[in-house]
């Protein structure tokens, strides 16, 4: 059990795989001959499981990727696109705007979810799972792979999930604004270039260099990392003044956890620290 109280071997989604490597779990889209495609069933699931992940220690770093050669196809055809026009059709505009708030909760509850978040991305990253993967923190992609925010070629606005928020922060806002009018698919020299990608590793390698990061990133110090990707997210709406004053708090806190001290004492010795997130 973890010292709060949830047990990371009871989170159990049957909507995509979730595998535990140490204390980095890894959830896997898992419907590969559809390429991932998101079901209201797995955006729930995802959502919860999200959420959970807050109160869980035993997991200090997230990977997100996709069953065989793709990573998401976005919302399926069939069991989301299909069932969003019969609403429409019968007038059920509630039931239309659940829907909408769902999928924009699972990107709050990845932004808000205090673990590192490393996205491995291989082939196909489209609308709703191009929206996952910029929730993400941190993006791996491969040559072949490209992203696109499709929303535009069905109709819809590329305001979803948060992506007019995100996207234009991560690669700019002229950039972001083509990719949303025109619902075109990014490139992966582009997604690097842009800053989209933090790097491009060979199809072969993707797994293997996206759990090398979430280690590094598992094996630091839990608490400063929650911290910075807290002030990643909340720094977005502040003043100079106010982040400063507000890193200065942040920074305060760090210096009075073990895992500070820890740092200190193997600098003083000539050896590398090892945190435990206290």
């Amino acid at each position: 059990m973890s010292p709060i109280g949830i047990d990371v071997t009871t989170i159990r989604p049957r909507h995509f795989r979730w595998d535990l490597a140490g204390r980095v779990a890894i959830i896997t889209l898992n419907r590969p001959e559809r390429k991932n495609p998101l079901t209201f069933d797995s955006y729930g699931e995802l959502t919860e499981t999200f959420r959970t992940l807050s109160y869980v220690t035993d997991v200090r770093a997230v990977i997100v990727t996709g069953a065989g050669e793709n990573f998401s196809s976005g919302g399926d055809v069939h069991e989301i696109i299909g069932p969003l026009v019969e609403m429409k059709e019968s007038g059920r505009t509630g039931d239309i705007l659940a829907f909408t708030r769902m999928t924009g909760d699972l990107v709050r509850a990845m932004r808000h979810c205090p673990q590192p978040i490393v996205a491995a991305i291989d082939g196909v990253c489209a609308g709703a799972g191009a929206a996952i993967a910029l929730a993400s923190d941190v993006r791996i992609g491969t040559p072949r792979s490209k992203v696109g925010f499709l929303f535009s070629r069905v109709g819809l606005s590329g305001a979803d999930m948060g992506a007019c928020a995100l996207l234009p922060r991560v690669i700019g806002h002229g950039r972001a604004a083509e990719l949303l009018y025109t619902g075109r698919f990014m490139t992966a020299v582009e997604a690097e270039r842009w800053g989209f990608y933090n790097h491009v590793a060979e199809p072969a390698d993707l797994m293997e260099q996206a759990a090398a990061l979430a280690q590094s990133l598992a094996e630091g110090p839990t608490f400063a990392h929650a911290m910075t990707k807290k002030a990643l997210h909340q720094e977005w709406n502040m003043g100079i003044d106010e982040a400063i004053e507000a890193e200065a708090q942040t920074q305060a806190l760090c210096m009075q956890t073990e895992d500070f001290v820890r740092a200190y004492r193997a600098f003083v010795n000539r050896s590398s620290p090892a945190f435990t997130g206290e």
